[in-house]
């Protein structure tokens, strides 16, 4: 199972200008718009339509999302090309129309914003998140409202602007996160005791519920609470990084509804995400090979009895100050430690903060992928997986290599981002993530 960071009110680190807070002039801008959504008397059910987030489906679950139910969103967001990706752009776009003209997906009758409320299983933590779902004005990084703190790779934003450009819809909300004053999350609270507009409980176990917010009181509430906001983009940089290039392309048009995208904002000081590690799966490199390539700026301990124990010694050396890899495959865990200062100061400049030069992400990529192992930053070479069980189980039918990664506190990536520093791609895991196809923004709709 994927180990979590907690994160609290404590080590969130701050998101408020003023001290280190609050802003003096523009924060975030949350608009309400009119969302689609899903008839439930016209599919199987709710949850059978839903998806994760595009970038989380394997080819197995597209193949099961699709069939469950035909009218399922992933149809939209991960589109077959038949033959090119344009084509499966223009088939995501007809669809869209095509459910819209049969009352498949219908569009609330007044601009809302939109409660939404995920409650996951007690065997998963029981975790209870609450945010709110609106079309956010899209800003540049330089202007310190909204802050990424990934790097984002040209091709997947290509194909989300090329998605979203074909489609003209914001298919799934990307989440931020902020600390607000407590108005916005006042809101929430008096809204969750109300009717909702729809319930469902997804295949993993998380209830879904959402609620429609258009009281003009409430709606003045949480704009003034989040003027005076900034937000951490916790997952969807390339979808962010769509927005952005989505608003150029469209910056002659005046009252674009381009300049806003459909985003959920938590307010972490009442709800608290939780952190995952992001780990990497490195195909073409045998384990015996990645322990034979390591150096003497490197520490190997194991093989260790199982997985647990050799995740247990991580968190040792990481509690202990140290970068710390649990390396996996043919059914043998290694733990690696270092590297000694030289090597570090030769692969990572000394100007950036030492919190980025120690970041596990910054010293996997920059020295052992980069300088030790030579490995090219690739899908055929690397893949990305969330779950520690499907990367150690990916590398023994690959004949490749996990390198287990230990989760970052929240806190340390804000105060990264706040500095514009942007962490290794794939860093860091934010959830619960959102549930695709509860809520979409057509740009036809306004």
């Amino acid at each position: 199972m994927p180990r979590v960071s907690a994160v609290s009110a404590d080590d969130t680190g701050e998101s408020r200008y003023g001290d280190a807070g609050r802003v003096a002039a523009a924060g975030l801008s949350l608009a309400p718009f009119r969302g689609l959504r899903y008839d439930p008397a016209r599919v199987s059910s709710l949850a059978a339509v839903t998806s994760p987030p595009y970038d989380v489906v394997d080819a197995d679950g597209r193949l099961r999302l699709e069939t469950g139910d035909p009218h399922n969103v992933v149809r939209l967001i991960l589109p077959r090309p038949e033959p090119t990706a344009e084509s499966g752009y223009r088939r995501a776009a007809a669809l869209l129309s095509a459910w819209q003209r049969s009352g498949i997906l219908t569009a609330d009758p007044a601009p809302a914003l939109y409660v939404y409320e995920q409650q996951s299983p007690p065997e998963d933590g029981g975790t209870l998140q609450r945010g709110l779902i609106g079309a956010l004005a899209v800003s540049a990084p330089r202007a310190g409202v909204v802050l990424p703190h990934e790097e984002v790779m040209p091709r997947p934003v290509a194909d989300r602007v090329g998605l979203m450009r074909t489609t003209k819809a914001n298919l799934e909300p990307i989440l931020l996160t902020y600390r607000g004053d407590g108005t916005a999350a006042d809101v929430i609270e008096r809204t969750v005791e109300t009717l909702p507009l729809l319930t469902t409980t997804t295949s993993d176990g998380t209830t879904h519920r959402l609620w429609a917010v258009t009281d003009r009181r409430d709606l003045a509430a949480v704009s003034g609470d989040l003027a005076t906001c900034r937000a951490l983009i916790a997952d969807g940089h390339h979808r962010w990084a769509m927005y952005l290039r989505l608003q150029r392309e469209h910056r002659y048009l005046a009252h674009s509804p381009w300049n806003r995208g459909m985003v959920l904002l938590v307010d972490t000081a009442r709800y608290p995400l939780r952190v995952r590690a992001i780990h990497r799966v490195l195909h073409q490199l045998p384990l015996p090979a990645a322990l034979a390539a390591l150096g003497d700026s490197w520490t190997t301990s194991g093989p260790l009895r199982s997985q647990e124990a050799a995740l247990a010694a991580q968190d040792a050396a990481k509690a202990s100050g140290q970068n710390a890899f649990v390396l996996a495959g043919d059914g043998q865990f290694r733990l690696v430690t270092g590297p000694d200062a030289a090597t570090l100061d030769a692969a990572v400049p000394a100007d950036r903060p030492e919190e980025y030069r120690r970041l596990d992400a910054t010293v996997l990529h920059s020295v052992l992928l980069d300088r030790v192992w030579k490995v090219p930053d690739a899908p055929e070479h690397i893949g990305y997986v969330h779950d520690t069980d499907a990367a150690v189980r990916e590398a023994a039918q690959s004949g490749g290599t996990a390198v287990l990664l230990h989760p970052v506190a929240e806190g340390v990536v804000r105060r990264l981002a706040e500095q514009g520093v942007t962490m290794p791609r794939k860093s860091t895991s934010f959830g619960p993530k959102p549930a695709t196809g509860l809520v979409l923004r057509s740009l036809l709709l306004g």
